[in-house]
């Protein structure tokens, strides 16, 4: 899957956390995550505005996506709740980038 196929489809499935998510889907999808949430800090500002911004256009799909790697991954998608340690970012990580 291609770069701007997997936003298109990440998008698309914009609140749907069931089914699975390709590796090339999810990373491509967190790269422009980053890049969309650069841009939105540089034009917005990091106040409570750019904060609701980036929740809406890159966090909710972001952790759909999430959800939907570590389920084609192989783990239980409850795993996604490590990202509220802030460590356990790290952890998911690894379990993201496992092959399936």
């Amino acid at each position: 899957m291609g770069f701007v196929e997997s936003i298109k489809t990440c998008y698309s499935k914009y609140l749907d956390f069931d089914g699975k998510a390709s590796r090339s889907e999810f990373w491509w999808f967190f790269l422009a995550a980053i890049v969309i949430n650069w841009v939105i800090t540089s034009v917005v500002g990091g106040g409570f505005l750019g904060w609701i911004l980036q929740l809406a256009i890159t966090g909710i799909p972001s952790l759909a996506a999430g959800v939907r790697r570590l389920r084609d991954a192989g783990f239980n998608p409850l795993w996604i709740l490590l990202i509220i340690t802030g460590i356990g970012i790290f952890v998911l990580f690894f379990m993201w980038a496992k092959k399936k």
